[in-house]
């Protein structure tokens, strides 16, 4: 069975199942949730290959992220990209979701692959995709550049390394708990030949509603 972990944030209701590789004790791909000052950091980050080597890797990342977690996504790419010199390398995809303001800045490098799903039926797109940018954090950077989103009560963030299958996006039920997007998620897509985390989270609204 896969890690399961859900903790309601004020302005978030998020959860993440994760499971390692075949023949692996524990899972390279991890993840951050950290709320200050309003500002929600949620990151997904996926060493690469699998293993020991690929957990420690992740996780320095990941100590990053979360010492500078208010810092532009620029920025925090950049720090990583140099604690990460030497090794073998992460992929990532960040997003910045400012309470008060209701907008969502995100910004991948590699194959964390991100979407937004809209809870209203007359918003044009129903759903957005991260622009990726092909690359990895430690190695070799592309030119960053974070897209800025509006978010309304009820949209969907969901991410997924490349663990996940393609397309379990086409059967998301987005009336469901994050909980059970993500269980299902790893349950039916999981490919079996590397480590896998997904992450959904559901935005309840603005800090001040």
């Amino acid at each position: 069975m896969g890690a399961i972990a859900s903790i309601p944030r004020p302005c978030l209701d998020w959860s993440v199942a994760s499971r390692p590789a075949p023949g692996q004790k524990a899972c390279g791909d991890l993840h951050l949730v950290k709320t200050l000052d309003k500002v929600t950091l949620l990151a997904v980050v996926d060493g690469l290959g699998h293993g020991s080597e690929a957990i420690s890797v992740a996780q320095r990342a990941v100590d990053i992220l979360d010492q500078h977690a208010t810092d532009p996504l620029i920025t925090l790419v950049q720090r990583c990209h140099e604690a990460l010199a030497r090794s073998r390398g992460a992929v990532m995809t960040l997003a910045s979701v400012k309470m008060a303001e209701g907008t969502m800045t995100w910004l991948g490098v590699g194959n964390v692959e991100g979407w937004v799903f809209r809870a209203q039926r007359n918003v044009s797109p129903p759903h957005e995709r991260i622009l990726l940018r092909s690359g990895v954090v430690g190695y070799r950077l592309p030119v960053l550049r974070s897209g800025v989103l509006p978010l309304t009560s009820g949209d969907l963030l969901l991410f997924a390394t490349d663990g996940i299958r393609a397309g379990f996006t086409e059967q998301l039920k987005l009336a469901d708990r994050p909980a059970n997007i993500v269980e299902r998620a790893l349950a039916q897509y999981f490919r079996g030949t590397d480590d896998a985390l997904v992450l959904a989270a559901r935005y309840i609204g603005k800090a001040h509603e």
